[in-house]
C-alpha cells in the first residue's frame, strides 16, 4: 500500500451546522476515521489538546483557530482544510514550513455573499429594516421616508475577485455607477471603473468590502477612510470583521458622516458592541452571508474531498500554500 494512502484520523474542529454527517460520509467512505470536536469553535489551546490526543493526518476547520502549535503537534499531519474561504484562523506559514497543505473552498458561496451584499444595499436605499422596526413598534409614518434611488448612486466595490465581480454585475443591473479597487486589477472590466482606494472612497455613496483579512487589510476602513466618503453614505462588510474599525464606524454613524452600516461580520463576533446595536442605521446579520442549503452542503463535501484527495497522495484542487518539499498544487492561491 502507498504509505500516503494509509487510513488515518481526520479532526473536524468545529462546525456551523446541525451535525457532521456530510463530512463523516466523505471521510469514512475513503476508509479514514472522523473525530469531531465541539460544534462551537473552541479556543486555540483546546484545539491543540484535541490534536495532541488524536494526532490526525488531516484537520477540517470552520472557525476554530489552528495554531502553529497544533500543526507541530501531529507528526502525521498532511492537510489543514478550511471549511470556507478566509484563512485568518490557520497558521498558514507554520503549515508551509512543516510540509502541510492548506486548502479552502474559494467559490462555493459567490452567489450567496454577493446576493447578501446587494440585499443590504437595497435594504438601505428602500429603508426596509428601519421601517420594519418602526411598524412593529406601532409607528406608521410614511412621511418620514428619506429613501434613495439606487440608479442615481455610485457604488464602490473594494476587492474585485470572484465575489466582488458578482456583486458589481448584480448592482450594475440597477443602473448605478460602479467603481472598484483591487491591487491585482483585471484588464477587462466592462461597466466597472477601476480606481485607487482613495478615489473610490471619495466618490462612492455605497462602499462594499470584498477583501480577505490580512495584516495589510486590518482596519482598512477607519476614521480617515470614513471621512473621505461623501456624507450620509453606506458601508457594507460581508468579508471579515477585522477589516473595519468598529469604534470609528460608531462615531461616523453618530455624526451623520455615515447614514448606514450593514455588517454580516464583526471584529468582536459573536459579541455585538452596544454602541453599534443601538444605532438606527446599523443593519446586522450573524455571519450568514455565505449560507444557503446548497452552498453549505457543497462547502462541506468539497472541503472533506480535499482532505481525502491529499491523504490519497494526490494534489489538492485549491491549494493556498506551497508546502516545503512538495510541488505546488494546481490551485495554488498564494
Amino acid at each position: 500500500m502507498n504509505p500516503s494512502s494509509r487510513p488515518g484520523s481526520v479532526l473536524l474542529t468545529d462546525y456551523a451546522w446541525p451535525d457532521d454527517s456530510v463530512e463523516r460520509a466523505v471521510i469514512e467512505q475513503a476508509g479514514h476515521t472522523l473525530v469531531t470536536g465541539p460544534a462551537d469553535p473552541a479556543d486555540a489551546e483546546a484545539i491543540e489538546e484535541l490534536v495532541a490526543e488524536h494526532r490526525p493526518a488531516g484537520i477540517l476547520t470552520c472557525w476554530a483557530p489552528v495554531s502553529a502549535t497544533a500543526i507541530d503537534t501531529s507528526p502525521d499531519l498532511r492537510v489543514v482544510a478550511r471549511l470556507g474561504v478566509g484563512l485568518d484562523n490557520i497558521a498558514v506559514d507554520a503549515a508551509t514550513e512543516r510540509g502541510v497543505w492548506v486548502t479552502n473552498v474559494p467559490d462555493y458561496c459567490v452567489e450567496e455573499v454577493s446576493d447578501h451584499a446587494v440585499g443590504m444595499v437595497l435594504a438601505w436605499t428602500r429603508g426596509l429594516a428601519v421601517f420594519d422596526r418602526e411598524v412593529r413598534a406601532g409607528r406608521w409614518d410614511p412621511a418620514s421616508a428619506r429613501l434613495r434611488r439606487l440608479s442615481a448612486l455610485t457604488c464602490g466595490v473594494v476587492g474585485f475577485g470572484r465575489i466582488g465581480r458578482a456583486t458589481a454585475r448584480k448592482l450594475g443591473a440597477f443602473g448605478c455607477r460602479i467603481l472598484a479597487h483591487d491591487p491585482h486589477s483585471p484588464k477587462d472590466t466592462p461597466g466597472v471603473e477601476m480606481v485607487g482606494l482613495e478615489e473610490l472612497l471619495r466618490h462612492s455613496d455605497v462602499v462594499i468590502l470584498h477583501v480577505p483579512l490580512t495584516p495589510g487589510t486590518h482596519h482598512i476602513i477607519g476614521t480617515e477612510q470614513l471621512a473621505q466618503m461623501p456624507p450620509g453614505g453606506l458601508l457594507v462588510n460581508v468579508s471579515r470583521g477585522g477589516l473595519v474599525d468598529t469604534d470609528a464606524v460608531i462615531k461616523a454613524l453618530d455624526s451623520g458622516q455615515l447614514d448606514g452600516a450593514a455588517f454580516d461580520v464583526l471584529e468582536t463576533e459573536p459579541h455585538v458592541p452596544a454602541g453599534l446595536s443601538a444605532q438606527p442605521g446599523a443593519l446586522l446579520t450573524p455571519h450568514v452571508a455565505f449560507s444557503s442549503d446548497a452552498s453549505v452542503t457543497e462547502l462541506r463535501r468539497r472541503a472533506a474531498e480535499e482532505v481525502v484527495r491529499i491523504l490519497a497522495g494526490e494534489s489538492p484542487e485549491h491549494a493556498c500554500n506551497s508546502p516545503r518539499g512538495l510541488p505546488a498544487g494546481p490551485g495554488d492561491q498564494r
